[in-house]
């Protein structure tokens, strides 16, 4: 496998695969060979391609570390500081190499959007890092259009043992083109308008009514602080006011806030800001804490809708 020897650059391929031995094809040798190297080495896929890859590497397994991506990755926004960064910057020298797969068949068409603007944005998260992200697709199970998004989020794509340069590749195209207005809030949404004064309501607005909703004793400390964090930043950042809605989807509570602030980094909540400049994390904890963040932002502002599983998740297959 080439690609993975030069220390000061950046490899993110898409490896394309059908059926168990391609899968064990394309990631046991990229396992090996950075064990080789010594470089350190870890993986995030789901569940069973992760006992899969576990089995396979019998010994050599002890010296990588394995998180299941359904749940450290259920959140696309979380798995570049959470996983990948959080990683790379556990491991400041030489080269580090990651496997991560977090798009599989059973995310929903919900999560997609998030998951296919990850994928463009690890680009520019570790641009000029010596860091090797390999990441599976399963083209048995992925649609047509999933897949062609992959060749337009990855540099090089891998198949069938062949390495060759992406001619779709354009990360900012599909950053931009997933940037899409959210669905409107379902009739029966609550609302709460809120500003600089009415901040304390609104939290109590939000864990109230996500107690009638069936959001879990355990979670509400979780959505207290998402809901501080994203009204604090509309007060601020979004023209002192904003709007809270509250509704319930598919065993999820969904709590949206709109604002008049737009964004303008699109790795805003996904690295933490530099050095010691105040401001600028509260997305990123809202990124760690919630199952789900969709954004949209444009001229006229901000929604930024999160998601908190109430009970087991649905799926939909792509």
């Amino acid at each position: 496998m080439t690609g993975t020897t030069v220390d000061d650059r950046f490899w993110h391929p898409a490896l394309f695969y059908s059926g168990r031995d391609e899968y064990l094809a394309g990631t046991v040798s990229f396992v090996q060979e950075g064990l080789a190297a010594g470089e350190p080495v870890a993986v995030a896929v789901p569940g069973d391609n992760l006992r899969l890859l576990r089995d396979a590497l019998g010994e050599q397994a002890e010296a990588v570390q394995f998180l299941d991506m359904t749940e450290a990755g259920r959140n696309p926004g979380r798995i570049i500081p959470r996983v990948l960064r959080g990683f790379a910057d556990a491991h400041p020298t030489g080269r580090v190499r990651i496997i991560g797969e977090p798009i599989w068949a059973g995310r929903t068409a919900t999560e997609y959007p998030a998951c296919v603007q990850h994928e463009a944005l690890i680009n520019a998260a570790f641009r000029g890092r010596a860091v090797s992200i390999l990441c599976p697709y399963d083209t048995s199970r992925l649609d047509s259009a999933v897949l062609a998004d992959a060749h337009a989020t990855h540099p090089t794509v891998i198949e069938r043992g062949q390495e060759r340069a992406s001619g779709a590749y354009a990360p900012e195209q599909v950053v931009s083109r997933y940037n899409q207005p959210l669905p409107p809030a379902p009739f029966g949404a609550v609302e709460f308008p809120f500003d600089a004064a009415a901040l304390p309501v609104a939290r109590r607005f939000a864990t109230e009514r996500a107690a009638l909703l069936g959001l879990a004793k355990d979670r509400m400390a979780d959505l207290e602080l998402m809901v501080a964090e994203l009204t604090t930043n509309s007060v601020v950042h979004g023209g002192g006011r904003g709007t809270l809605r509250l509704w319930a989807e598919a065993r999820q509570l969904v709590c949206e806030v709109d604002d008049a602030g737009v964004h303008t980094d699109p790795l805003a909540g996904r690295i933490p800001p530099p050095g010691a400049r105040p401001g600028g994390r509260g997305l990123l904890l809202v990124n760690i804490l919630a199952d789900l963040v969709r954004l949209h932002t444009g001229p006229a502002g901000t929604t930024t809708r999160i998601y908190l599983a109430t009970g087991k998740y649905a799926h939909e297959s792509h």
